[in-house]
């Protein structure tokens, strides 16, 4: 019987138990994104906290577009040595430690560049971006594959490509925001040409060995969005390619009510993305990481022995606890304390639990 602490390797990579932490916006480093004292405790507090591979938040690639409110960054060399010191930290506890790789698009406040596959209003954001030219599209390619190579000069396990949610690349892939008539638009082969490109562009800096990993919808849970079968043949055309593993997600600000990834759920609703990782799984020989919903030990350990399913990635819980595994290595198996409300984010002060804000301001009173 396979249990998630298991010691597993894939892609040169040794991981401690199979657990991800799933790429989260922390809203703590600088003006610019450069790493701070608290940006970099919440990854010792990870790290200490016994989760095997840690996929920071969604990292910028350019200065070019507005970037969120204290994201992350790495779109020039200055950003490596505050990396460096993230990632041998992370390591001193035997923790990897991957990149998270993003191009926003419009799903960012205007004031800079907002860049789209086509000029269509975001349903989320209520923002209308500049449908890209040929150069641009390169450009930010170019930009994906220099801040891989920053990644890997920082001594990260790995990147990851953030095709998911809806930002640029996922809106690459969505119906309904690419509308072009060029070789970026139409069919799946055309829609997907960009995530291909850009993951080529990335090998190519990085090469053969490094980990390059994907994060995507398993489809976009709104109307003219991608489907699920076209995220297999996306999925199938990385394999192809040589992409080291697959984070299955779903839907984005654009989705229907409670379709996002970050769902409001009761107990039944758990894992809600089970069912197309483990599809995905047992078509593909790559692994696949199931993000979304993963709260309870024994269920977790059910779909590990019962589907193809190999990871599995938490941002929520481990928002309300950075010791999660740890507890449940230690043998206290109880559910997760997140109720998955969601008040975690949001916030100009940086992300964090509701209830342990009221516990650190019961302490303090």
């Amino acid at each position: 019987m396979k249990s998630l602490f298991d010691q597993t390797q894939f892609s040169g990579i040794k991981l401690k138990n199979r657990f991800f932490r799933s790429a989260t916006y922390d809203g703590l480093a600088d003006e610019r994104g450069h790493m701070t004292e608290a940006l970099f405790q919440v990854y010792e507090n990870l790290a200490k906290g016994g989760v095997g591979t840690i996929i920071t938040g969604l990292t910028t690639v350019t200065d070019i577009e507005q970037p969120i409110p204290c994201q992350m960054a790495i779109y020039d060399d200055s950003f490596i040595d505050g990396y460096k010191k993230l990632s041998e930290m992370s390591h001193r506890y035997h923790a990897n430690i991957i990149l998270q790789l993003v191009c926003l698009g419009s799903q960012t406040s205007s004031g800079k560049v907002m860049w789209g596959p086509s000029s269509v209003e975001d349903l989320g954001y209520k923002t209308t971006p500049d449908e890209m030219t040929p150069q641009e599209i390169l450009l930010v390619q170019t930009a994906f594959a220099d801040a891989a190579l920053r990644a890997k000069k920082a001594g990260f396990d790995g990147v990851q490509m953030h095709v998911a949610h809806g930002y640029l690349l996922s809106k690459f892939l969505t119906p309904n925001y690419n509308r072009r008539t060029d070789g970026y638009g139409g069919s799946i082969e055309n829609r997907a040409r960009m995530v291909m490109e850009t993951y080529k562009a990335i090998r190519e800096k990085v090469g053969p060995d490094y980990p390059v990993l994907i994060k995507i919808n398993s489809e976009d849970y709104m109307d003219q969005g991608m489907t699920f079968e076209e995220c297999k043949y996306v999925c199938k055309e990385l394999v192809k390619l040589g992409v080291d593993a697959i984070e299955v997600s779903g839907g984005s600000f654009s989705s229907r009510r409670n379709e996002g990834p970050s769902r409001k759920i009761t107990l039944e609703q758990e894992s809600y993305f089970k069912s197309y990782a483990a599809e995905i799984a047992q078509e593909i020989n790559v692994p696949v990481i199931l993000v979304g919903g993963n709260r309870e030990f024994g269920s977790l350990t059910e779909i590990l022995n019962q589907t193809p399913i190999k990871y599995f990635a938490l941002s929520r819980p481990l928002i309300r606890e950075s010791n999660l595994i740890n507890r449940w290595q230690d043998g206290d198996l109880d559910h997760a304390k997140c109720i998955s409300c969601s008040k975690c984010f949001g916030r100009r002060d940086g992300t964090s639990c509701v209830f342990n804000r009221q516990n650190n301001a019961e302490n303090n009173g």
